[in-house]
């Protein structure tokens, strides 16, 4: 097994993520912070360190509106993010974390009715926000 290195690159990836907790951000987004702050990691470390990140459980990881690109939520160790899914607005964007009763109830139903177990990790339901469809 491959001994993981703490190398400078992926201390400053990592403050970055933690610093944007509560958003959602994609390698670009990184790479734009990299670049205003004179901070020379290149793109390819970067996608390389979301991986890893992703692996090891602290990022999860969202296909983008276009299915282009990929975005990704830093996730601390209490989260309960693989245990809900996500549902993403086809218009805006935003990602709302399905955190309720009702988990547990399809979860149950899904494996008590259809011999289903649900795996919550980077599973989204597209649909339509309350604000966008306000403005609709």
């Amino acid at each position: 097994m491959r001994k993981e290195y703490s190398t400078k690159s992926r201390k400053i990836i990592l403050e970055y993520m933690e610093n944007n907790k509560d958003k959602h951000f994609t390698a670009a987004d990184i790479n734009d912070y990299l670049s205003k702050n004179n901070i020379s990691i290149n793109l390819a470390t970067v996608y390389r360190n979301l991986d890893k990140y992703t692996e090891e459980g602290l990022l999860m990881k969202y296909k983008s509106l276009d299915g282009k690109s990929f975005l990704y939520q830093f996730i601390n160790k209490d989260s309960k993010c693989f245990n809900h899914l996500h549902m993403q607005c086809k218009n805006c964007g935003k990602i709302i974390h399905m955190e309720c009763d009702f988990m547990e109830d399809i979860s149950t139903h899904l494996y008590n009715h259809h011999g289903f177990k649900l795996s919550c990790d980077g599973s989204v339901l597209m649909g339509i926000c309350k604000e966008c469809e306000r403005n609709l």
